[in-house]
């Protein structure tokens, strides 16, 4: 069989920046291991595999896969998705915001697609977690010694490392200077001779509230132990972790907020993510993650039975 997809840049409006994410609109006599297959083929962060919209219930279903595994639920293929099926008339634009929902392993997305001159322009998704937050976290000695740094670069002031789980658990460690950020790398020897381990993570979002760039009020970076000692993966799927552990500090009163996320560097891909948070001192957390995309390339691809 032969499958059209398509490749785009995700939270960026710049080419050759952001998440590279490719979405095959049409997956419907896919099974599974061809899926997984075809995604280690691309080998991106992620490949998503539509099927189309139920007549019923109106929901696109999305499978999702890295070049490993299948992924339960992901933020940049959300906004890659929306993005390339209005871009291809799949989803028809219906004046300056189109409602949409897909339809993840984890359950329904609710997604706003925004449009000018029947175009998309930014695409922006709403979920609701009811998040595990956990004070406990491996001493500043510790997580120096596995983030290659110095006790004294961790933001203690402020902010304190924290494990804050939404169906995954992420280690959530704050510092003071955006270079700081930049130059962390990963010691899989000190991280499984420490305290860590035990905490069930095995992803850090390493963050700065400082960041040079005007379009962002924090900078993230993920590590661990299962990400290369150079890269510098997509962020999205661990937003709602971090706008729950914002919404776990005492000083940030109940509240909307909204402020930008950025990862990686100004030369190497950078993503921007717009995020928003409706603060209630609840259990239950509503989060909103938007941002743009870009088409870079279309293909067919010959997929073995």
């Amino acid at each position: 069989m032969k499958y059209n997809y398509y490749i785009a840049d995700v939270f960026t409006r710049q080419i050759f920046s952001g998440a590279q994410i490719a979405v095959f609109p049409k997956a419907e006599r896919m099974n599974h291991q061809q899926m997984q297959r075809v995604a280690r083929e691309l080998n991106l962060s992620e490949t998503v595999f539509v099927k189309k919209r139920d007549s019923l219930t109106g929901k696109w279903v999305l499978r999702i896969f890295s070049p490993q595994r299948e992924i339960d639920f992901a933020g940049h293929p959300i906004i890659a998705t929306a993005f390339v099926l209005a871009s291809i008339g799949n989803i028809e634009l219906n004046g300056t915001v189109t409602p949409v929902t897909f339809e993840q392993n984890t359950g329904a997305i609710e997604a706003n697609i925004t449009a000018e001159a029947g175009k998309p322009t930014f695409v922006q998704f709403t979920g609701k977690v009811s998040p595990v937050i956990d004070r406990f976290a491996p001493t500043i000695e510790e997580l120096a010694s596995f983030l290659s740094l110095e006790p004294g670069e961790f933001d203690t002031k402020k902010y304190a490392a924290r494990l804050v789980s939404c169906n995954f658990p992420y280690l959530i460690v704050p510092v003071f200077q955006y270079g700081t950020v930049r130059k962390a790398r990963f010691n899989y020897a000190a991280w499984s001779q420490s305290s860590a381990p035990q905490t069930a993570a095995q992803e850090i979002l390493l963050f700065s509230p400082k960041t040079p760039f005007a379009d962002a009020n924090f900078h993230t970076r993920l590590l661990g132990s299962r990400i290369g000692s150079h890269e510098d993966p997509p962020v999205g799927s661990a937003m709602p972790a971090f706008a729950s552990y914002l919404c776990s500090f005492e000083f940030l009163q109940k509240g909307t907020y909204v402020f930008s996320v950025d990862r990686g560097e100004e030369k190497n891909r950078r993503s921007v993510l717009n995020l928003e948070m409706d603060h209630k001192g609840a259990d239950t957390l509503t989060f909103r993650v938007g941002g743009e995309a870009v088409m870079v390339s279309e293909g067919v691809m010959t997929v073995p039975e």
